[in-house]
């Protein structure tokens, strides 16, 4: 199996809080990480040693406190083995974010227990001309 089409790190975590502004401000000035950016609908990221961490309000399908996000390379090839394999896809991979230099897609799905597993993959731009 190529490596392209499983995950070959650990890329995101997102943590559940009740007030993003609040918990902004606990993991930037009490625990001192540091803080990268906020995107709507409140979202706040800080870097652990090159995992990002994502502080976020409750939605709908998580289903738990945290979500790991697995960083990919072939993000297409890793979701048409979770379709060979049975698995229970959430949502289809997807642009989420233009970055400077890169786009974010990530997709949704299952694990055996239920819990939701994201994966990533950041896909480089060509440069302008």
């Amino acid at each position: 199996m190529s490596t392209a089409v499983v995950p070959h790190r650990l890329g995101q975590v997102a943590i559940t809080v009740q007030d993003v502004a609040r918990a902004t401000a606990w993991y930037r000035d009490v625990l001192g990480l540091t803080h990268l950016f906020n995107a709507p609908p409140g979202l706040a990221f800080f870097d652990i040693g090159g995992v990002r961490l994502m502080l976020a309000r409750p939605e709908g399908e998580s289903g738990g406190t945290s979500v790991l996000y697995y960083a990919a390379i072939d993000l297409a090839g890793i979701f048409t083995r979770f379709a060979d394999h049975g698995a229970t896809i959430v949502q289809q991979p997807h642009k989420v974010a233009a970055m400077p230099d890169h786009d974010l897609w990530i997709g949704f799905v299952r694990d055996s227990e239920g819990n939701l597993v994201g994966v990533m993959s950041e896909v480089p731009r060509a440069p302008a001309a």
